[in-house]
């Protein structure tokens, strides 16, 4: 890394820095692509494994679980003991936990794998971020960074069916995992390279007992919100969330009396930082409460296979990748509170077509809503991202890293169980009238229970089966408007609050180029771009 200029210039990245980018590029792209290769693989390991329904939601699910609770743990350990360190640490761990997954022999075995997936996966997630803090402190360039990585987010969502698709078609199940294991290898062999290494030279040890109480927080929370989207509001949804919600009360007293907290709540102090995991949240909500309904109508309401909607869902892929490179462009331009407002205003235009999406003739609505929407979501992706990390002290980038992922996979839980929950309800209610009273119970209750049920329970009844269609997008076009409010709401907090940080001082220093003057990652808003309000 050069060195600066002048005093008070940031250190700009070199070549060694951009390439090093590439290699962290490569966990990112393959941990997005691992979360959505296993959907086209479960008929098979399914058929192989014989596992029970509840081992299968288990194999689904414990990914995701392990992920979300052991972000806030591992993010701050790479504070500590090195972030290259914990990286490739997790990046061997993950490479081992691909092959036993591979060659799982039984359920039980299928979802430790998994498990241990998910744990060696939450290492990587946070330690890219705060490494790309530590390599780009030129705030322009950082955010350039962290535009490319959340490309490769998108880009390893995007193909994720398709390889998957390709590799079931000429091989066994256990091949999606392997996908892992040479990217690996090379972060391995590269990582060490071409990737600096920082710690908090005063982080101290870990306190065990508030990793403990981060895991009862997390898990039991994720646990209720996931079912409470399942099964709906019953007592062990609502119990889950209130024991997270216990648990999660002590782990905030505990931090308050540690000398050394797992959690620096301090960081909550800056505006822009606690604003921004605010956005991050709800705006992934509405992700998540969109793709569960884009999945479901291109398979169930247009029939087709799994690898034609991978193919139909690549538009909306490309358009977070496109808006992902572009925003750095703007916010080099605009004041960030501008960029990201003006994204989530077209979120919600995006929504907002979605609310005109039909059964008949629906699809291309749906395509160019869902990229309309998605291309303004990234903006927000980037940006925000970049707010959380930049505001956060260069010690502590991992644990802020680590707060961005988890409320990112807090808010696509979150939306899929609220605004999923309210447009199945719509569904639900819509059917009702249209299931003719003589029916079979178990086939009317299939209708009634989702539109992948009446897909395939109502194959035969053409009548029932345009009517579950409609119901179902009537429950799309709900759900988009409660997305789209949430956009606009988004981008009037993101104006104005944003805003009055800015302007106020706490957060930011109010000079004309902010981001050509910026000393350190450890700034505020002003860092992701000019500070012109």
């Amino acid at each position: 890394m050069s060195s600066p200029s002048s005093a008070g210039v940031s250190p700009r990245a070199g070549a060694r820095e951009w390439i090093g980018l590439g290699i962290l590029a490569l966990p990112t792209l393959l941990l997005a692509l691992d979360m959505s290769v296993l959907y086209l693989a479960v008929p098979h390991l399914g058929a192989d494994l014989l596992p029970s329904t509840s081992q299968l939601l288990w194999i689904m699910d414990i990914y995701g679980f392990m992920i979300a609770g052991f972000l806030v743990t591992m993010g701050t350990l790479g504070d500590r003991i090195g972030r290259r360190k914990l990286m490739l640490i997790g990046a061997a761990a993950f490479g081992a936990a691909s092959v036993l997954a591979a060659y799982a022999s039984s359920a039980e075995m299928l979802i430790l794998a998994r498990a241990l997936l998910g744990i060696s996966g939450a290492t990587l997630m946070p330690s890219t971020l705060a490494l790309i803090s530590v390599m780009f402190q030129d705030a322009k360039q950082r955010g350039s960074a962290i535009g490319v990585w959340m490309m490769c987010f998108s880009a390893g969502t995007a193909i994720g069916p398709l390889v998957g698709g390709l590799l079931l078609d000429s091989f066994w199940w256990g091949s999606v995992f392997l996908i892992g294991v040479p990217v690996m290898l090379v972060l391995l062999v590269a990582g060490p390279v071409l990737l600096p290494e920082y710690r908090d030279p005063d982080g101290g040890r870990i306190d065990l007992g508030s990793v403990v109480l981060s895991l009862l927080a997390v898990l039991p929370v994720i646990y209720g919100i996931k079912r409470f989207a399942e099964e709906g509001v019953d007592p062990q949804s609502l119990a889950g969330v209130l024991v997270g919600l216990v648990f999660g009360v002590v782990f905030v007293r505990r931090q308050r009396k540690l000398d050394e907290p797992l959690i620096d709540l301090n960081l909550f102090s800056h505006r822009a930082f606690s604003v921004s995991l605010i956005v991050l949240l709800l705006s992934m909500a509405t992700v998540g409460g969109t793709v569960l309904f884009y999945t479901q109508f291109l398979q169930s309401v247009e029939g087709m296979s799994p690898i034609e909607a991978g193919l139909w869902m690549l538009p909306s892929a490309i358009g977070m990748i496109v808006g992902s490179m572009a925003t750095p462009a703007l916010a080099a331009r605009l004041a960030p509170r501008v960029v990201v407002g003006i994204g989530m205003g077209i979120s919600a235009v995006g929504y907002l077509l979605l609310t005109q999406v039909d059964s008949v003739s629906g699809l291309p609505v749906l395509i160019t809503g869902v990229t309309v929407a998605f291309v303004g979501t990234s903006s927000v992706l980037v940006l925000g991202t970049d707010l959380v990390v930049g505001s956060a002290p260069p010690e502590k980038a991992g644990s802020a890293a680590s707060l961005s992922e988890a409320s990112s996979e807090f808010g696509i839980a979150f939306g899929v169980a609220t605004i999923g929950t309210i447009g199945t309800a719509v569904y639900r209610s819509g059917i009702e009238d249209a299931v003719p009273s003589g029916l079979d119970a178990s086939v009317a209750e299939d209708v009634r229970d989702s539109m992948a049920g009446a897909a395939d329970a109502a194959a035969n009844m053409p009548e029932l089966l345009a009517a579950a269609r409609d119901a179902f997008a009537d429950g799309l076009n709900v759900s988009a408007g409660i997305n789209a409010g949430i956009a606009a709401v988004l981008a009037v907090l993101a104006l104005v609050v944003l805003k009055t940080t800015a302007q106020g001082g706490e957060d930011t220093a109010d000079t004309a180029d902010t981001a050509d003057t910026h000393e350190s990652p450890s700034t505020d808003v002003a860092s992701v771009g000019d500070s012109r309000a």
